[in-house]
């Protein structure tokens, strides 16, 4: 593990920290770690290059067993009630539709509430996971799988899962997309705290 900065970032909160794995459990697992010992700071990012045991929603797996992947989770702390956090996940997932298309052309296509879809086969996942405080959200993590250079697929998400790589060739700048993530999202997040 290997604390990390990346060139860009103009962000107040998203990246505050940012950590570097190269082979980890699950980075959504090791931010919950972290908060259960309160050492985590606000917008901290775990990144990985291959996840052991990724998490998806509804307990299935991630699959991160190949290099140079996206994956990633961070921490929020949101001075907010719970009601103005209830279109997050397609918030992300719009964040990324966008950036893909500015930056590579790609028409990324949402099912909702949380799968990246292109060509009909799933490339992305996004999972977010609250804690309340009453009625306020004292915690949110948010994890995010994109396939941008897996070549090869589970037995059993092989029909229904692809990469950019995969379906264009393209070999995706993960650390840009990151950046380009955090700082327009970041915007939205302000937002929803004010």
């Amino acid at each position: 593990m290997k604390k990390i900065k990346i060139e860009g970032l103009v962000t107040k909160i998203i990246g505050s920290e940012i950590y570097y794995y190269k082979e980890i459990d699950s980075t959504q697992k090791e931010v919950w770690r972290r908060l259960e010992k309160n050492n985590i700071k606000n917008g901290t990012i775990i990144m990985a290059d291959i996840q052991t045991a990724g998490v998806g929603t509804h307990g299935r797996t991630w699959y991160t067993t190949q290099k140079g992947n996206i994956a990633f989770s961070f921490v929020f702390f949101p001075n907010c009630k719970a009601k103005r956090l209830e279109n997050i996940t397609i918030e992300i997932a719009r964040t990324f539709v966008q950036i893909f298309y500015d930056f590579y052309k790609i028409k990324l296509e949402i099912k909702e509430p949380n799968d990246l879809i292109l060509h009909n086969k799933k490339i992305g996942g996004i999972l977010t996971e609250t804690k309340l405080n009453g009625e306020n959200v004292k915690e949110i993590v948010i994890g995010v799988g994109i396939n941008t250079a897996k070549k090869k697929f589970e037995e059993d998400i092989k029909d229904i899962a692809t990469s950019i790589y995969k379906e264009y060739g393209i070999k995706v700048d993960n650390l840009r997309i990151i950046k380009e993530f955090c700082n327009r999202f970041e915007r939205y997040l302000l937002k929803v705290e004010k």
